[in-house]
């Protein structure tokens, strides 16, 4: 389970302190204009070492650009990215090799695969998102095409709101050997109308899906979110007119297929479970230990973690919106013969992919 999406595929690869990370895409469309200058940016946002307030590792997370691109477009043939690790420092888990942290995968990768990567968490670490955020680039290469982008801002970390609360509430944390968790919203603008399966292949579901496959993500809600529940129906249906809709609480999806309207996803971000504090667990041969996380950790995931959040609301944008072409072209060669009454045909969906 290392592949994600259906049309546009994404098999990322490598752990927190191999050699390298990185993702295969098999299903990017040809004639895409593509380099690594459009992906670099992306990895600079997610990358350690870049702020005071994340982890100092230092990486380069220079992009490799192996294949699938000939004279600055896409060929349709699978496309390879390779970032390499440069910063490791694995001598740091020796004193855990044995023991589970306390809010990791290290026990139930252990109770899985009878074998576990201490090296950082190996493949759960969060440092796997380097291979999901590369493809994320490129699927965001692919979207600028129709007139589609994805944005993220951070709403809050530990409760507060506010640019100066925020990191402060960081710098604590950091200074009490602790972490702190946080909210991030995930947009989408100018995503057209009819993105999305019924049933079993919800253009909502599909997005929370890919939110909570990112590690440190624990919820997720989509427009209005959980406060529908403490909604009248009066209040939390969006009225609709020729020129459009006149409120957004469904988050621009209803039934599973998107509206045309803005996209809104926000997510729950746990604190960082590696802390420079004693807790309490066990080890392999299931004796009480104490343990105390050292080496290099984030006191915030919410500061890195948008990039990633975006990415992957990307994938499943243009997963959708590449299944909806083809299904689009089989109803123009049926000669339907009329438009949504709502929202008209969107010009801007070209033959370039």
């Amino acid at each position: 389970m290392n592949t994600f999406g259906r049309n546009f595929r994404c098999t990322t690869f490598g752990e927190s302190h191999g050699p390298a990370l990185g993702v295969v895409i098999d299903g990017c469309p040809p004639r895409v204009p593509l380099g690594t200058e459009d992906i670099q940016p992306l990895l600079d946002r997610r990358r350690p070492g870049h702020h005071p307030l994340t982890s100092p590792r230092h990486e380069g997370d220079k992009a490799l650009l192996l294949s699938g691109v000939f004279e600055g477009v896409t060929t349709g043939a699978p496309i390879a990215l390779l970032v390499r690790n440069e910063g490791a420092h694995s001598s740091d888990y020796d004193a855990i090799r044995e023991i589970f942290r306390p809010g990791h995968a290290d026990f139930t990768y252990a109770a899985k695969y009878g074998v576990r990567d201490h090296r950082g968490g190996g493949r759960s670490s969060g440092r796997e998102t380097v291979g999901r955020v590369a493809a994320g680039a490129v699927a965001m290469k692919c979207l600028a095409l129709h007139g589609v982008t994805v944005t993220s801002s951070l709403l809050e970390v530990h409760g507060v709101r506010g640019a100066a609360e925020m990191e402060r509430e960081i710098a604590e944390a950091k200074a009490a050997d602790d972490s702190v968790g946080g909210v991030v919203e995930v947009k989408a603008l100018g995503c057209p109308a009819g993105l999305g399966d019924p049933v079993a292949g919800k253009l909502d579901a599909d997005i929370a899906a890919a939110m909570m496959g990112i590690g440190a993500v624990k919820g997720v809600e989509i427009g209005d979110g959980f406060s529908a529940a403490r909604c009248l129906g009066s209040e939390h249906n969006d009225p609709m007119t020729p020129g459009g809709f006149l409120s957004n609480h469904a988050g621009g999806i209803l039934g599973g297929i998107s509206t045309g309207q803005e996209i809104v996803v926000r997510i729950a971000v746990k604190p960082t479970p590696s802390i420079a504090r004693p807790q309490q667990s066990v080890d392999i041969h299931g004796s009480a230990r104490s343990v105390l996380v050292s080496g290099r950790h984030d006191p915030s995931i919410v500061l890195r973690i948008p990039p990633v959040a975006e990415a992957m609301l990307a994938l499943v944008l243009i997963d959708a919106l590449l299944g909806q072409l083809q299904c689009r072209a089989f109803h123009d060669q049926s000669a339907l013969g009329f438009d949504l009454p709502v929202f008209p045909k969107r010009d801007h969906m070209s033959d370039t992919l």
